[in-house]
């Protein structure tokens, strides 16, 4: 393992809203990994549905709080491909016309990882000592896979947990519908895409179904429930950190 790293934990907006418990994983996780972990108060939105939208004035305003309240840490790793993915390859996209602060942006995004990959890619993680006696499935989230190469290394982890099955899902790299504001700029094509999301997961008769990003997993786990397949949803995080006693996403508790 290399030396202990100092590491700003980039929470993301979903997961400090509606799942908590991700945030709380990831820090167990980093802190296996020998990084001294720390969650900057200051931090905001990455400013990605701004961004998606158009709105460039905005998103550069976020932007900049992100890029000062994560100022001088090792590396900065986020719990999703999307929020990770926004700064590594978008900001300095968006600052392309501002020199001074492009190199900033620069700067950030070379030291911005997404968490697995960076567990396993930089601190060269090989596996874990959690149990989860399941079948699962993995969705290969968009922004994870396409922007960051993030593919892999989630499996080789989930490959070391006691216990799990793990069956590749047939259209593991095909969009689960969600996008961000696409599904709201475009719910009906949206919800053919996560429903034949949700049949291909359901075909392949795993106990649950996994990905690195949130977004998805609420989408998902929403258009499981509504068609009454029994297949809980949860962030390779939870599982990875042996954290997987607690209620699915989406579900509601007793």
């Amino acid at each position: 393992m290399p030396e202990p790293a100092r590491v700003g934990l980039l929470v993301t907006c979903l997961v400090d809203l509606f799942r908590p418990t991700i945030g709380f994983a990831a820090v167990a996780l980093l802190e296996q990994a020998e990084c001294i972990v720390e969650v900057p108060r200051a931090q905001t939105c990455c400013g990605q549905p701004a961004y998606n939208s158009g709105d460039k004035a905005d998103a550069k305003t976020i932007a900049r709080q992100v890029i000062a309240a994560f100022a001088g840490y090792d590396y900065v790793v986020a719990p999703s491909g999307s929020c990770a993915g926004m700064v590594k390859v978008h900001y300095p996209e968006l600052f392309a016309d501002e020199p001074e602060t492009l190199a900033r942006a620069e700067e950030l995004a070379a030291r911005t990882y997404e968490l697995v990959s960076f567990l396993v890619d930089v601190r060269g993680m090989t596996g874990v000592a959690a149990a989860w006696a399941k079948t699962a499935t993995y969705h290969d989230a968009c922004s994870g896979l396409r922007e960051l190469g993030v593919k892999a290394q989630p499996r080789a982890l989930l490959a070391s947990i006691a216990g799990l099955e793990l069956r590749e899902l047939p259209g593991a790299e095909v969009c689960c519908g969600f996008g961000g504001t696409f599904c709201v700029k475009y719910p009906e094509i949206s919800d053919k895409m996560v429903a034949d999301k949700a049949d291909e997961i359901a075909a392949t008769g795993a106990e649950a179904v996994l990905a690195g990003d949130l977004g998805c997993l609420l989408n998902i786990a929403g258009k499981l429930s509504r068609l009454g397949i029994p297949v809980e949803a949860r962030h390779i995080a939870e599982v990875l950190a042996g954290v997987a006693d607690v209620p699915a996403i989406g579900a509601v508790r007793a």
